[in-house]
């Protein structure tokens, strides 16, 4: 890379940005990656050294893990950390207070996993997996509960208890994982939400349990405390399912999300170079931007090339350069950029991409999946 070329990124990359009350340091994002390192559910010093290392270095703003909010079916994993309970908020009290140390802003994502079955987890036991309709995918068997009305209070309660309590001891704000399968992601997408009451539908009703989460948890906090939703066409048991085929389809979607309190939103694909839609080089933050108004952080393969998969499998990745993403950061296309793997293998990705240290990235390989230090 030409030393103007990196003098580009750094200027790009190093602009501060306001998200409703929040002023984050630049322009990058530590995007949520689960790790099952917290047992008993609560984070430890290896947590607090994990995250603090990365805000140190750099990165402007970090999103948890997911985190599991009080609610029975919301998990599995007793190594995945809770966002509720007496020791697991102290341990996240730790987290926080090392990453403003280090100079960072952090938010948790909070998170149910509905009728996901987690990998290498036992089936639940007292407390059986609840979706929309209890459907796992498009064309699955029913193998869980359909939600009651009481089920969704429940679950709208915990979101906006553990939102309180992510504001009272120290987190900048709080990241709703409506992504990838997961429950929320199950009421948005039509092939698991087959309901027919206010629930189920149109995209307008199928977006309302979010709407309904967002809202309560806007009220749960200040009104100045920053809430980003997480969202995504692909789904972990279907990469090639959509939400939306048009951008009328997804702006129905995202309208009484952004009506109900969300502040920004967190597009996840699986590539962010690729377009969403036919006849517009936008992708999906893009468009969400353009149809919101609404500050957008991009994701999918940052400083990446080569599929997940095959990294997971031990084949490696080599590095990407970034001169399509300063474009679209230039263009406003967006307004952050999450980075994920990168960023598990390197710890000083931020700080090296923001000198211009470019030849001295790290290619992201399976061995930060055992190590994500």
């Amino acid at each position: 890379m030409t030393a103007n070329a990196a003098s580009r990124a750094a200027e790009i990359l190093s602009r501060p940005v306001a998200l409703n009350g929040l002023t984050v340091p630049n322009r990058i994002v530590m995007a949520p990656m689960t790790r099952q390192f917290s047992p008993g559910g609560v984070p430890g010093e290896n947590v607090v050294g994990y995250y603090a290392r990365r805000a140190a270095a750099g990165v402007g703003l970090i999103v948890t893990e997911g985190t599991y909010v009080g609610h029975e079916s919301a998990g599995q994993s007793d190594r995945v950390p809770r966002f509720h309970g007496e020791e697991q908020l102290a341990g996240w009290t730790k987290v926080a207070d090392a990453v403003h140390a280090a100079g960072g802003t952090i938010v948790p994502q909070l998170w149910h996993i509905g009728m996901v079955r987690e990998a290498g987890q036992p089936p639940f036991a007292d407390a059986p997996p609840v979706g929309p309709s209890g459907l796992t995918a498009e064309g699955a068997e029913v193998t869980g509960r359909a939600m009651t009305q009481r089920d969704l209070d429940d679950v709208i309660e915990a979101f906006a208890k553990a939102a309180a309590d992510a504001e009272r001891i120290g987190f900048d704000g709080v990241e709703l994982h409506g992504a990838h399968g997961y429950l929320l992601d199950q009421f948005l997408w039509s092939g698991t939400n087959r309901r027919t009451d206010a629930y189920g539908g149109d995209p307008v009703a199928r977006a309302r349990f979010s709407a309904e989460i967002a809202a309560a948890v806007r009220d749960a906090v200040s009104p100045d405390f920053p809430v980003i939703f997480r969202y995504s066409q692909w789904k972990q048991q279907a990469y090639e399912a959509r939400l939306a085929e048009t951008p009328e389809e997804l702006e129905a979607i995202l309208a009484p999300l952004a009506e109900a309190g969300v502040d920004v939103f967190h597009a996840s694909t699986r590539r962010y170079w690729l377009p969403e839609f036919d006849g517009s080089d936008l992708n999906l933050a893009g468009w969400t931007k353009k149809l919101t108004g609404k500050p957008v952080i991009s994701v999918g393969s940052v400083g990446l090339d080569g599929e997940f998969l095959k990294a997971f499998q031990g084949e490696g990745s080599s590095v990407r350069g970034i001169d399509d993403l300063l474009d679209r950061l230039e263009r406003d296309e967006f307004d952050l950029v999450a980075v994920g793997r990168a960023l598990l293998q390197d710890p000083e990705w931020a700080a090296k991409v923001l000198a211009g240290r470019f030849d001295e990235l790290k290619a992201y390989d399976a061995a930060a999946l055992r190590t994500l230090s």
